[in-house]
C-alpha cells in the first residue's frame, strides 16, 4: 500500500539530510565500536559524581513530567550569573533552543547571517523554517565580526549567529570584540551568541555587555564542560522580553526531570568544574603534542577539542579522517574550505588519546599513499 504523505512545500523542498551522523550510526555501519571516541566534542571525562547521584535519585519520580519552568535550576543559574530567573530559559540543549529561536524570528524569505563552515545545526533550523542563509568566510581561522555585520546591513538580516569560542576551529574572539559587535548591530538585528564552550575559554573571551541587553541572546549548555551531553539540557540568557517570547512556541515539558536534577547538581559542584577545566587543558596539550610529533600543526583552542591542520587540502584531511576511522579512532573535520584542511579531535581520557597517538602515524602514511601530493 502506498500513501502520499502531504508534506508542506517548504519541507518537501528540503534535502533529506541531518547535520551530523552520530558515532553510534557509524559503529553500526562498521560493525564494531570505536576504541577512541574523539569526534563529537563530548566530555569523555564524565559528569560530576554529584550530578550522577542526583540523576539516579530522580528516577523514582520519573513518572512525573519535569517542571515546565525548571524553577530550581533557573533560580540557581540566576544566582550563578547575577541576574534574575526571568533572564533565563532552560531548554533541550542549545540545539533545541536554536530551533525555537529561529521559529520565533524567521519566516520564509527572512535573511539570516552566519559564517561559512560554522555550526551546521543552526543552518538546519534556518532552512527548516524557510529562512535565507547569507554566509561570510572566516578570517585567519576566526569568526569575522565586521564581515558578519556588513552582510547583516546589506541583507537586512533579522538574526546573526556567532559561536565564541568557535566550533569547528576552537578559536575565540575577545570579549571586547564581542561587545563592539553588539554595539554596532543594525537596528532590528538580534545576535545569537553561542557560548557552548565559554567555560573552557580564557577570561578575556567573556563579553561585558549586560545579560539583559535586548540586542543579544546567549546560549549555554551542560553538554560540554559539565559532561551531560546525553541529558540534552542547556539554557539561554537574555532580556526578559526576549526570554518571555519563547513561551509562545517552546516545548513546555521538553526538559525531563532527570536532566534538571543532574544539571542543578553539576552547576553546584564547583570543585568538579575546576577539576574538569584542568583535565581539559591537559588533554588539549596532549593532543597538540601528538600533532607536533607527527609533523602537523595544532591550532590554539579555547574549547574541549583541538583543530589540527593537516597541511594540505580537504581531500587529504578527509583521507586522514577515513584512515583513522579504519583504525578505530572517531574524529570529525570542518565541512568547507579552507577550514577542511583540518581534522578536529575532542579532548578525552589518556587511554583514548593513547590510541590516537598509536594510530595517527599509520593513518597519515596510508593517507599519503591514497592521495597524491599537489
Amino acid at each position: 500500500m502506498t500513501y502520499d504523505l502531504r508534506l508542506t512545500p517548504l519541507v518537501a523542498a528540503l534535502p533529506a539530510t541531518v547535520p551530523f551522523v552520530g558515532p553510534e550510526t557509524l559503529e553500526r555501519e562498521r560493525g564494531a565500536p570505536f576504541a577512541a571516541r574523539l569526534g563529537a566534542n563530548e566530555n569523555g571525562f564524565g559528569p560530576s559524581p554529584r550530578a550522577m547521584a542526583a540523576m539516579a535519585g530522580a528516577t523514582a519520580d520519573i513518572w512525573k513530567y519535569g517542571d515546565s519552568l525548571s524553577h530550581e535550576l533557573r533560580h540557581a543559574l540566576a544566582q550563578f550569573h547575577g541576574c534574575t530567573p526571568d533572564n533565563i530559559l532552560v531548554g533541550e540543549g542549545i540545539d533545541g533552543l536554536l530551533g525555537v529561536l529561529v521559529r520565533l524570528l524567521i519566516a520564509p524569505g527572512d535573511a539570516v547571517v552566519t559564517s561559512d563552515g560554522a555550526y551546521p545545526t543552526f543552518n538546519y533550523h534556518v532552512a527548516g523554517f524557510g529562512g535565507v542563509l547569507h554566509k561570510v568566510p572566516y578570517r585567519d581561522d576566526r569568526e569575522d565580526p565586521e564581515a558578519l555585520l556588513d552582510r547583516a546591513r546589506l541583507t537586512g538580516a533579522k538574526l546573526i549567529y556567532l559561536a565564541n569560542p568557535d566550533n569547528p576551529m576552537g578559536s575565540w574572539l575577545t570579549g571586547a570584540e564581542i561587545d563592539a559587535m553588539i554595539a554596532a548591530l543594525p537596528a532590528g538585528t538580534l545576535l545569537c551568541l553561542d557560548e557552548a564552550y565559554l567555560e573552557m575559554a580564557p577570561p578575556e573571551a567573556v563579553p561585558t555587555t549586560a545579560l539583559d541587553d535586548p540586542r543579544v541572546i546567549r546560549m549555554r549548555t551542560f553538554s560540554k564542560s559539565y559532561g551531560l551531553a546525553g541529558a540534552r539540557i542547556g539554557y539561554a540568557l537574555g532580556a526578559t522580553s526576549v526570554i518571555a517570547s519563547f513561551d509562545r512556541v517552546r516545548n513546555h515539558f521538553g526538559v525531563n526531570a532527570i536532566a534538571q536534577a543532574g544539571a542543578l547538581a553539576a552547576l553546584q559542584d564547583r570543585t568538579w568544574a575546576a577539576y574538569m577545566k584542568l583535565l581539559i587543558e591537559g588533554a588539549r596539550g596532549r593532543i597538540a603534542q601528538i600533532a607536533h610529533d607527527n609533523g602537523l600543526r595544532p591550532l590554539p583552542s579555547a574549547t574541549n577539542f583541538v583543530a589540527i591542520d593537516c597541511g594540505r587540502d580537504g581531500v587529504y584531511a578527509r583521507a586522514v579522517l577515513s584512515q583513522l576511522a579504519a583504525r578505530d579512532v572517531f574524529v570529525r573535520m570542518p565541512g568547507v574550505a579552507p577550514l577542511d584542511r583540518c581534522i578536529r579531535v575532542s579532548c578525552g581520557p589518556d587511554a583514548e588519546l593513547d590510541v590516537l597517538a598509536q594510530q595517527l602515524p599509520a593513518a597519515l602514511k596510508a593517507a599519503d599513499q591514497t592521495v597524491s601530493k599537489p
